[in-house]
């Protein structure tokens, strides 16, 4: 497997374990991470502070038990994708969320480049709204 999918795959495998730093290994200060227009973190985020604060701390903050269960990574050399689901309980409503997604990361040398979420916002809205 190639350098990039090996980043990713640490990734995922630190979000399982609840370990931000395995998380955010291969993210740079110019890494653009961009949640999906809909999503509670709509947005375009640039570097390791600004998606700790703007997506990370407030998924922690906001939800009971939320989890990406990666089913499907797939090495598409520069473009690394990764399949799967979300699933919590939004706080403030109690309501339980289960949603598909898809997140396309552009990996240069194993440090993400671009990330961009892709997921079914209205079941996510149906939770917190």
């Amino acid at each position: 497997m190639s350098k990039n999918y090996e980043a990713i795959k640490a990734h995922y495998a630190g979000s399982d374990n609840k370990d931000l730093a395995a998380m955010m290994a291969p993210i740079t200060d110019r890494t653009a991470w961009t949640e999906m227009a809909g999503f509670p973190y709509a947005g375009t985020y640039v570097g390791a502070v600004a998606i700790i604060e703007g997506v990370f701390k407030r998924i922690g903050d906001e939800w009971e038990g939320y989890t990406f269960k990666l089913e499907r990574l797939v090495d598409g050399g520069s473009t690394v994708l990764g399949i799967g689901t979300y699933s919590g309980t939004y706080k403030r409503t109690g309501r339980p969320m289960k949603a598909r997604v898809v997140h396309v990361w552009d990996v240069e040398d194993g440090k993400v480049l671009r990330f961009e979420q892709f997921t079914d916002t209205k079941l996510v809205a149906e939770a917190t709204g």
